[in-house]
């Protein structure tokens, strides 16, 4: 989005910077710190009164994802700046501004916005699962870290939303579960044509979804704190601790949503590694399971949880956000997710069956 323009947009930042930080404030550089599917993210480092700092800038491209229009883009990084700040050891937001043609403003006039944060540092937790890809078993610090990663969900679980209105964001946090631009609808429209999927199966399988909807919109009683986007590249791993980026969609949700965010990474890499679920992926998807289980008891977990896996599944398989894997994997993604969205009840132990789409 700022291709072309980069020493425009500089003078623009460093304006902002010099308002906010005052007038002696110097951006020494701006580097691209890389582009996704959804934006982009650069690095700043700037000299105060005080020595270097270091923020983060982030936009969002115009365009899928519910992204089209600037109030689009507004909303999900003024929610983003909120829900940043509001949980436990997710990296802190400190601004976020609007763009005019000349400068960095209030955003009653802006037209394009951008988010400020501060740097996280650490290591993806992608890492982590390429190394066990690579390494071929687990180790003591492999299952020590899905343990952490799962004792952390149940602790935000834990705390339930206790307002009169918990029936209303549940209903929201569903509904945009099948229909946001973000999810499993607005992931289907962004799937170009591929092979190991067709637009009407996609379309078959977004009324799945909304099926599941109509089943699970009035649990309004399992209303508690989310991430909402917990999964591995959201993971800074700092040690024996950890550090997370872009809590989404708002801090209240369905716990099945954080959880199946993050074990559905740990299928996709079984079937990576063996072509099933098997191997150190599965092991590690049992570790952080009993690992949650043994610190918060949800019977009705199982009961909701499959539009969830099947929004994910819709996630991994397209090829925007994982290029490289076969048509192999990702068919039995899909396979998976159908058999999901049939199961009356979500049973880990039929994970292989669930692959095996009869």
């Amino acid at each position: 989005m700022l291709e072309g323009r980069t020493m425009e947009f500089k003078t623009k930042v460093d304006h902002y910077l010099k308002e906010r930080f005052g007038p002696d404030t110097r951006l020494a550089s701006m580097q691209e710190l890389g582009e996704g599917v959804h934006g982009e993210a650069y690095l700043l480092k700037f000299h105060t009164d005080q020595g270097e700092n270091r923020l983060i800038l982030k936009a969002l491209f115009p365009s899928r994802f519910g992204h089209d229009h600037y109030s689009d883009r507004a909303q999900v990084l003024l929610l983003a700046q909120a829900n940043f700040n509001d949980m436990p050891k997710h990296v802190r937001a400190t601004d976020v501004v609007g763009e005019s043609p000349d400068r960095l403003i209030s955003v009653k006039d802006a037209r394009e916005f951008y988010i400020f944060m501060e740097a996280a540092g650490g290591t993806s937790y992608f890492e982590d699962l390429e190394a066990i890809l690579k390494r071929g078993h687990l180790n003591t610090r492999d299952i020590e870290r899905a343990r952490m990663l799962a004792h952390f969900l149940t602790e935000i679980h834990d705390v339930g939303y206790g307002g009169p209105d918990a029936g209303i964001l549940y209903r929201r946090r569903i509904r945009d579960l099948v229909g946001h631009g973000e999810c499993v609808m607005g992931i289907i429209d962004a799937y170009d044509p591929v092979d190991f999927t067709t637009e009407d199966e996609l379309v078959l399988y977004a009324g799945k979804c909304l099926d599941w909807w109509g089943k699970i919109r009035n649990r309004g009683e399992r209303l508690c704190n989310v991430h909402g986007d917990y999964h591995p590249g959201n993971i800074r791993l700092q040690g024996d601790d950890f550090v997370l980026l872009d809590r989404s969609r708002g801090s209240w949700g369905e716990a099945a949503d954080d959880v199946s965010c993050l074990t559905m990474n740990y299928i996709h890499y079984a079937l990576k590694d063996r072509g099933a679920f098997a191997g150190p992926f599965e092991e590690l998807f049992r570790h952080f399971l009993a690992a949650y289980l043994e610190k918060r008891d949800d019977p009705g977990l199982f009961e909701v949880a499959q539009p969830f896996f099947a929004f994910r599944v819709l996630v991994i398989a397209n090829p925007k956000f994982y290029p490289d894997d076969t048509l192999k994997t990702k068919r039995r993604l899909i396979d998976f997710g159908f058999s999901v969205l049939d199961a009356e009840r979500f049973e880990p132990k039929n994970i292989s069956d669930y692959i095996e789409r009869k």
